[in-house]
Formats: structure tokens, sequence, C-alpha cells
């Protein structure tokens, strides 16, 4: 089966002889060469359950389907506002070769221009009504000489590394640069029925195999989550293609999102009445949505006794505990302001059903799910089902710690946002920050939690220069977006050094990568009706950039106004006009970056 360009094509083959006859393999080919060569596919069942021998060998195809789907969709909140979704399926139906096993898996396979996803699933069948699955035996076996970019946790850093030898998994997605210049990633799509995957090494080098957080229980009719191997010629595109894992889900279950709004964030660190109204104030100024309580505004939130339908402020955060939530919530929305509150896991799981109700009659706008569990079967329900409970009191949701997306916000768009990711509350350093558009931002939106003037709280950690974070909502993706992580209103008297934030979308329609490497440099322009935005930063190296403007209209000037670092701690503004034809050729500082607003007219 090949994509409907012809340039990606599937294939599916049955070993016929040896201990692995009867076992299913897959391969993947672009522009006619090898992408994934020969690879086991298979689930392996619980030996003393109701799984049976499992479905990795003793099988024979029975039937095969196919068809093709054109169709586009509209996302609530993107990184572009017309999603493409063309494919052609096919159907593979296999079946036990030994007649007194009964029942049948089907592998589904799509082909996109993007790249190419499959996953397993079993029918409503009698016969396999109970499925216990204790291994996931799908292989990926890459070209020898790949090299991948590899973190074990959602939150943490990036090391390129050859597919050989690996003491820890790789979280997902996995970016991979192939020895003839290909650029792939293997990425998990609707994560929402089955554990959190992971890679592991084995044999020779080059090959992969996935490894479940935990074992499945469940019952027919039942399908897995979808792997997915983007393809692209440049990293950039890799990035550019994302929609591919949101078309993997099922399309908006809200009949009316109308009221999921995205914006920007400022979170409150006083815990006070008169802290909070001044963020609300500061909020209006710069234009912020949205104003976030952090923990402490219910008491610690690892106690035992921890009630958070009260407002107790814990005294570690304000001792004097002077915060009337409901005058803070009145005070902001009759400014047009949200709130958000942050809610850790323990008292999730103990009240939601009493929490979101509650919340709503405050006129809360959203909930911060803290420390989440995340990995295994039980708590990805959990996870995806309280995101549902959450859509059914208009509140919106950002989810902290190791969650990941995989395409759950098309289907319900209140989830806007989640962190999986290590952002500036680790104080990472440039080069992991080039490193992220093109790893983790390929799976969706991220919580980065972007900061300014960081020193003012945090004296001597923060690794990057102030253009170098005012570019960072642009190349980041997060219709949530927390801006000034670190600090009060009364700390940044000089707006204009960070007038770039002011009034930045958070959504778009229409996203180009410019140029770029993981760990080297990236630029990014995207658009929000005929404005553009673009962000661009360096490694911990100091490097000079070209970015050519000819993603603007050829018949329009446009005003330009460029953000960039001036050499002494502080950021300066260049106003330019420009057009189609202009190339700008600009001097980066080591850890530093620009960030560009370009808006019609002169």
């Amino acid at each position: 089966m090949s994509s409907p360009d012809g340039q990606l094509a599937f294939s599916l083959s049955m070993q016929t002889v040896g201990s692995e006859a009867g076992s299913p393999h897959y391969a993947i080919q672009y522009r006619n060469q090898p992408l994934i060569a020969s690879s086991r596919l298979g689930l392996k069942a619980n030996p003393n359950g109701f799984g049976g021998a499992g479905w990795f060998k003793d099988l024979r195809v029975v039937r095969t389907q196919r068809r093709t789907q054109q169709t586009s969709w509209q996302p609530v909140a993107g990184e572009r506002s017309n999603i493409p979704d063309h494919f052609n399926e096919l159907v593979i139906t296999l079946a036990p070769t030994d007649a007194r096993r009964k029942g049948i898996m089907q592998v589904v396979a799509r082909a996109y221009n993007e790249g190419v996803a499959f996953r397993y699933e079993f029918p409503e069948d009698l016969s396999t009504q109970i499925l216990e699955f204790t291994e996931d035996l799908t292989q990926f076996r890459l070209p020898s000489g790949t090299q991948g970019w590899f973190t074990n946790r959602a939150q943490a850093e990036y090391e390129k590394r050859p597919l050989q030898n690996w003491s820890a998994q790789a979280e997902l997605p996995l970016t991979l640069e192939l020895p003839n210049g290909v650029w792939a990633s293997i990425a998990q799509a609707e994560q929402v029925n089955y554990p959190r995957v992971r890679l592991k090494t084995t044999g020779p080098e080059g090959e992969l195999q996935t490894q479940l957080f935990g074992e499945v229980v469940e019952t027919s009719p039942y399908a897995t989550s979808w792997r997915v191997v983007l393809g692209a010629n440049e990293p950039g595109k890799l990035l550019e293609q994302n929609y591919l894992i949101p078309n993997l889900n099922p399309p908006n279950a809200l009949s009316k999102p109308d009221w999921i709004k995205p914006g920007q964030v400022m979170r409150e660190v006083t815990l006070s009445t008169s802290g909070a109204k001044a963020l609300v104030d500061f909020a209006v100024q710069q234009q912020i949505a949205y104003l976030h309580f952090d923990a402490g505004w219910y008491g610690h939130e690892y106690e035992v006794k921890e009630d958070a339908t009260t407002v107790t402020v814990d005294p570690r955060r304000n001792p004097k505990g002077d915060l009337d939530l409901p005058e803070a919530i009145r005070y902001a929305r009759s400014k047009g302001i949200g709130v958000i509150l942050y809610v850790n896991h323990r008292a999730l799981e103990r009240q939601l059903d009493t929490l979101f109700p509650l919340y709503q009659r405050w006129g809360v706008s959203g909930v911060k799910f803290g420390f989440v569990h995340t990995g295994s079967h039980r708590w990805t329900t959990w996870l995806h089902e309280a995101v549902r409970k959450a859509a059914q009191y208009n509140l919106i949701v950002d989810i902290h710690d190791e969650y990941r997306p995989t395409g759950f916000s098309r289907t319900y768009p209140n989830l806007l946002t989640q962190e999986g990711v290590l952002g500036n509350e680790g104080f990472p350093d440039a080069t992991h920050n080039t490193i992220l558009p093109f790893t983790r931002y390929l799976a969706g939106a991220g919580d980065y939690t972007f900061c300014f003037n960081t020193d003012i709280v945090r004296p001597g950690k923060s690794k990057t220069t102030q253009a170098h974070q005012l570019a960072l909502p642009v190349l980041y993706f997060s219709p949530l977006q927390y801006v000034f992580w670190y600090g009060r209103p009364d700390q940044y008297p000089n707006t204009e050094e960070f007038s770039f934030w002011k009034g930045l979308p958070t959504v778009w329609d229409e996203t180009r990568v410019l140029g770029g490497r993981p760990g080297e440099f990236v630029t990014i322009a995207r658009r929000q009706k005929d404005a553009w935005y673009v962000g661009c930063i360096t490694n911990i190296q100091a490097r000079s950039v070209t970015i050519p403007l000819s993603f603007l209209p050829a018949d329009k000037s446009f005003t330009a106004v460029l953000y960039e670092d001036d050499g002494r701690g502080h950021v300066k503004q260049t106003r330019l006009t420009v057009t189609a034809s202009t190339t700008l050729k600009r001097d980066l500082l080591a850890s530093g970056g620009l960030a560009l607003s370009l808006k019609p007219g002169n």
C-alpha cells in the first residue's frame, strides 16, 4: 500500500518457515529506500489468563480490505487552521493456523503523505471476549548508522545516540536521522486506552523493540493505540506535518466548543487577595487571558487531609493566609480575565466528581492537573476520562508532569495543553531548547513556562538570553502559554523590552519551519490572520542566521519589529519595512535568539 503521493509504502508479509512461521512482519519505504526494514508485529498474551497463545505467530491471512479517505478538518486551537486528512488504508485480518483456536486479529495500516500508522484491532467475538496482553512485540528495524535523539523521560534532556546498547528505554516521539539523509520520527497516537509505549534496543545496531509500561486487560471489541512513523527529507518537515498524530484520533466530541478560549496565562505567586488583584490589572495591561493559582491555595498538596473544595492557604506559601478566592475570581471576571486552579492528583482522584461542578459554580475557567500518574493502562484511562468530565463542566485543562500528548485534544479540545517537557522549571540550556521543536513538539502542545528577567527570582539559574526567551512562544506551540513564570508584576517595570509578548497569539492559521537542525538552531514562522511572527534561537554557540521572508505575500509591504539581545543584558528593538524579497541577516549571541513581528503596512 502506498501513500496518496506515492512517496511512502507499507507492506506486510508472513514468515513461512522456522520458529516464527506464521509471524506477521511489516516494512516501510520512503522514496523507494528502506525506512523500516522487515520488522515483527504482534502481541504476547498472558499464558495463565484468557489470552491463549497470543497474536504473534502461527497466524494466516484470511482477508484484506482497502479504502481511501480524503477530507479535512478545522481544530478548535491548533498550529494551523485547516488540516488535511488524506490516506490509503489496508486492513489485514489474521486468524490462527490451528483451527481449534478461535478469534481474529486485524492489522490496520494507513499510509499518509506525512507518514505511516498502524495498530491492532480485535472485533467483537465471544471466543476472544477477554484480552490479556503482557508484551507488545512490535519492532522497528532502522538502517545501520541511524542516529536518534534519545531521552528516557518526557521531562529530561536529549542526547544524540546510535541505536545500540541503550541502558534505558527511549521516550516517544523518537526522532531519527538515517545515514541516507532521511529524517523520521516514531510516535504514538490515540493512547487513551492503552499503556504508554517506549522503545529499547535489542540485537544488532538499529533494532528497536516496543516496551509496554504495563499489561493490558480488556474486552473485545478493542483497538490498541496507533504506532506512527513520520518521514521527511529534512527535520523541519516533521514539525510542519505533525498534524498526522491528531488525525489518528476521533473528531471533536464537543458540539459547542465556543467556550474554549486559548490565551496567555500568568501565575499568581503571593496567594493573597491584593496580589491577585494586582496581577489581574497587569494581565489587563499586557493582554494576558488567565490568572493561575498554583499549589498551596487549598493547603499543602501532599497532606492526607487536603481538601480542594476549601480555600486554606498553605502557611509555607503565605503565612498570613489572606486569600479571598471568591473575591479574586469576581474581580478577575469583572476585568475579562479567566481563572485557572492547580489541583494535585491526590485530590483529583478522591474528589473529581465534586470538584468540577463546584469549580464551575465558583466561576473558574479551568484546572491544571498536578503530578498525575502516567503510563499504566489504569491511569491512562482514568486521566482521559477526567478530561472528558472536565468538558461536561466547561473547564479547560492543563496536565502537568510526565504526561505527553498523543492527539486527544482533537477529540476533547478542552485539553488545551500539557507539560511532558523539560521547560524553564528545570532551566535547561539553549542546546536543549533547539532540540525540542524536532522531538517533543512533534507530539503536540507543550507547557514550557516561559520566563523573562528570571534572575530577579532565581539568581544565576537562567542559561539563555532574554531575546531567546522572547522567541520561545513562537517556536513552542501551546494554546495556553504560561508567561513570566517566575516573578510578580512589580518586577517588570520596562514593558517595552517584552512588548513582543503583548497580544502574541497562542494558536495559528499556518506554521512554517524556515530552517534548523536539532541541537544547533531553529527558525519558525507562524501566521494568524494577516500577521506573521518569527522566532529564532541558537544553541550555546554564537551564530549568524539568514531569514528569508519569502513566505510573505508578494504584493504587500510589512512593518517588521525585531527584538534582539543588545549584548548588555537587555533587549533592543529595530523597526523595518520589509517585503517578500527581503532577507534578514543577523548575528545571535551564544544561547541567544531573536523575535520578529510582521504586520501589513508601512
